[in-house]
Order: C-alpha cells, then structure tokens, then sequence
C-alpha cells in the first residue's frame, strides 16, 4: 500500500465514520473501485488502526464526558453520571451480541456487496430525512431510548448503512434534543471499537511488521485529524437540521452503486 492510498483511506474513514454516509459502505465502494488486489493483505490491521483513531478523536472531544462516564460507573450512587454510564452499557448490548452471535455472516456482507451497499445508503438517506424534519426534539435520553438506539446501532453493521446516521436519526424521531443525540451516538460507539480492537489483538488476528509502520502511521493521523473535523462539524450540522444534504448525498450515490451493480 502506498502512502497515498493510505492518506485516502483514512481520510475516508475519520469523515465518514462521523459524518452519516456509512465508512463501511464508503470503504467497500473504493475497494470496488480500487480493485481488491490495491487494498493490502493487511486489510485488518489497517482497519483496526484507522477505528483505534476515530476513537481517540472521539474522546479528545468528548473527553470531558467520557471522564465522567468512567466517574459514574465507580460512583456506585444512582445520580445523573452512573445513570448515564448505564444508557451507555444498555446501548452495547444489541451490537455486541449481534456481533458475537453472527460474526461470520456479518463478515460475508463485506465481499464487495456493490447492490447491497447502495441498497443500503438509500435507507440511510430516508433515516436522515426524516430526523431532518422532526419536530419537538427536547427531551433527554432514557433507558428504553438507550435500547432502541442501540438496536440501530447494531442493525447500522451491515456495510451502507450509516451508524452515527442511523443512531443519530433515530433518537432524534424518539424526540431526543439533538445535541444530546449526536452526543450519545458518538461516546456510544466508542466503548465497543475498543472492544473490538481488543479482541483481533488478543485473537492473533492482526499482523504487524516494522515495513508497515510508515503507512499505519500516516493512515492514523490521517483518520485522526479528519476524525476530529468531522466530529465537531456534525454536531454543528445535527443542531442546526441540515441533515437533508446528507440524505440527497446519500441517495445519489447509492443509485450510483446499485446501477453499478446491476451493470457489472
């Protein structure tokens, strides 16, 4: 892998891991385009690096909540942080075991899934206009909110359909404030990334060599820095409704993909 492709692979994953267009449908339509032979043999190590610096600029902005999360869950009172905490914990669950129960079939929709992704990316364009026109959006997030977030979060796996689009969306049609929402769904994802990170290192599913840290390192900073853009805007965004042009972005370039498909 050159620098360049990895320049551009993480750019791609810090913007569109924030931003609700789907990284993994994103991803999977480069691989299209770039060829399966272009993408390393590496492919997983690269990809837990590019998710371990979303992360990290996940909690560079949202350190101040992320302290108190951690706060809460050793409190042991049941005060706003340890209840916070908790909606936390609650919105892993649907991922977490539907990533463990159904790894393997998760992991079979990632072979170049051209039709399915574009499918998909037209979903994720109707979540976001609707939450765009959803009305009285003020209240704060419960635990049954928690849940049912969570279960978009775990059905947003599938390559094309965004997870901050989709978590974000729905908990703004619960009636969620959507500030709180776009902060939910962001600190939410951040505990099961490292999950996940922790497992492929532990399971001896990541190679690493030292020819590879140049272009691990330029893929992380990369994914970093544009992770934390790409945060920070879509707060912005998510607060002042402009999530349409999203959902018209989405659109097109999900009939792009599905004619794509259908032409191949």
């Amino acid at each position: 892998m050159s620098y360049i492709e990895a320049i551009i692979l993480g750019l791609i994953q810090g913007l569109t891991e924030f931003l609700p267009v789907s990284s993994s449908g994103h991803l999977e339509l480069m691989k299209a385009i770039l060829g399966d032979k272009s993408l390393p043999e590496e492919s997983l190590t690269f990809t837990v690096v590019l998710h371990f610096a979303t992360a990290l600029s996940t909690m560079v902005i949202f350190r101040k909540e992320i302290f108190e999360i951690i706060k809460g869950l050793f409190q042991f009172k049941w005060n706003e942080e340890s209840q916070f905490s908790l909606k936390i914990i609650v919105s892993m669950i649907p991922a977490a075991l539907i990533g463990f129960l159904f790894e393997e079939k998760l992991e079979s929709f990632f072979g170049g899934q051209i039709l399915l992704v574009g499918f998909m990316l037209i979903v994720t364009g109707l979540l976001l206009l609707f939450a765009d026109k959803a009305k009285n959006t003020e209240k704060s997030v419960g635990f049954w909110d928690s849940l049912v977030i969570g279960v978009s979060q775990a059905i947003a796996m599938l390559p094309g359909i965004s997870r901050s689009g989709a978590t974000i969306s729905t908990a703004v049609l619960l009636g969620i404030d959507r500030t709180k929402a776009a902060r939910f769904s962001f600190l939410m994802v951040v505990p099961l990334i490292f999950g996940k990170v922790a497992k492929d290192i532990l399971g001896g599913e990541i190679s690493y060599d030292g020819s590879q840290f140049g272009v691990l390192s330029i893929g992380f900073v990369a994914a970093f820095v544009s992770g934390l853009f790409a945060c920070t805007w879509m707060i912005s965004l998510v607060k002042r409704s402009k999530l349409s042009y999203f959902a018209l972005y989405c659109a097109v370039v999900g009939a792009i993909a599905i004619g794509y498909a259908l032409m191949k």
